[in-house]
């Protein structure tokens, strides 16, 4: 509809300029001696409006012949930007594509067109890591260095992550150093590599930032701390003073852990700590039951075992039906010299479930009795629920999928 109305006002425009012109009586007088013209106002208006259209044709005419080299200078610019805008994008879906030697020639080719040159020199170092260029990879790093001089988060986090996927951990903790801000991304290479390097203390700061930032949920977090102590004790695990300081540094609610207090148990009783080994054992077990921590319970003998059979005794009230706690009454039994109860314990235990341990218990007390038949009858039970049990677990490995 818009279109009639400039129509129709072009028509009504049209036919007020013919009035005007028809009514008008006018006339106009040049002078320039010694010639004197006289011109109808009309045909003098018609003559100026002429005039100026010429004079403006004219001109634009000029103006645009002496800025054609500058427009065709834009234009050749123009595709320049467009062809290296192109050859970028292809780069980058060569290079998700898993096309990595496309994604390396595409990304060279917008480098040098100059479109995100540092962006550019970036994905061709990742497409030449990809394909094991590390020369090449190392030279287009430090061309996007001079092109972004200075700290670039874009080359860094690049180099940091490739770096890792080398196993060169220390250089990638020597390159996350540069970076002015540790962004999340940054926090967890740089976690990953301080894994690798076996920093153990220094994760515990990394994993906690990342849970307040919700990387990690609590059970997540609380698996990597629980694996960085059971590292780091384990580290210790030689040299008594260094233990005590490293235990000293765990937090009470991590000392709880099932896992951390078995770590830790271990690492005290191979160096003759049983008394600290026993005390961990009792404090986690207070908090959580835990069959692998009372295993533990009866491989140190404390100074006072007599002690150790009595809270053992406690535990049993609630837990009257464990297997691993009957065999542990046992073996302590058996360390006082407490026959029928050692017996009547490891039966027990047997009763519950059959293991070579409770088996090899029965078999070591019977022979202290002097009944060697009785103990040989045990040496072979235990002997063969061992041997079933390796026949069983080489089975399971050969029928695991690769």
């Amino acid at each position: 509809m818009r279109w009639v109305f400039w129509i129709l006002g072009l028509f009504a425009l049209a036919v007020a300029l013919a009035l005007a012109l028809r009514l008008s009586t006018g006339y106009a007088l040049l002078v320039w001696p010694p010639y004197r013209v006289e011109l109808s106002l009309n045909l003098a208006l018609l003559l100026l409006a002429a005039g100026f259209a010429v004079v403006y044709l004219l001109l634009r005419f000029i103006f645009g012949a002496l800025g054609l080299p500058a427009q065709v200078r834009d234009f050749r610019e123009r595709r320049r930007r467009e062809k290296a805008r192109r050859m970028l994008l292809e780069a980058l879906e060569a290079f998700f594509e898993g096309r990595y030697g496309r994604a390396e020639q595409a990304a060279v080719s917008a480098m040098e067109s100059g479109e995100s040159p540092a962006l550019g020199a970036v994905l061709a170092a990742r497409a030449a890591h990809e394909l094991r260029h590390y020369e090449q990879r190392d030279g287009y790093l430090a061309r996007a260095e001079k092109l972004t001089p200075g700290n670039s988060a874009l080359r860094i986090i690049a180099a940091a992550s490739m770096l890792l996927d080398e196993r060169r951990f220390q250089d990638a903790l020597l390159a996350l150093k540069a970076l002015p801000e540790r962004h999340t991304a940054a926090l967890r290479l740089e976690l990953k590599a301080q894994q690798q390097a076996r920093n153990w203390e220094q994760t515990l700061p990394l994993v906690d930032q990342l849970e307040r930032r919700g990387v990690f949920d609590a059970a997540q977090a609380g698996q990597l701390r629980r694996y960085a102590y059971t590292e780091s004790l384990q580290r210790q695990a030689l040299d008594r003073r260094a233990l005590e300081e490293c235990w000293q540094k765990i937090p009470a609610r991590d000392k709880r852990d099932a896992k951390v207090a078995v770590a830790a148990a271990q690492c005290f009783a191979a160096l003759g700590g049983c008394a600290q080994a026993n005390q961990i054992i009792e404090q986690a077990l207070d908090v959580e039951w835990n069959s692998d921590l009372v295993a533990l319970y009866a491989e140190c003998a404390g100074p006072d075992v007599v002690r150790q059979i009595e809270r053992a005794e406690n535990w049993l009230k609630t837990n009257p039906r464990d297997a691993v706690l009957l065999l542990v009454l046992g073996k302590l039994c058996t360390q006082q010299q407490l026959w029928g109860k050692a017996q009547s314990y490891l039966e027990a235990s047997l009763s519950v479930e059959p293991t070579y341990s409770a088996h090899l218990g029965l078999a070591q007390l019977q022979e202290g009795l002097g009944n060697p038949d009785a103990a040989l009858r045990q040496y072979r039970e235990s002997l063969d629920l061992a041997s079933a049990q390796l026949k069983q677990t080489a089975g399971g490995r050969r029928r695991m999928p690769v």
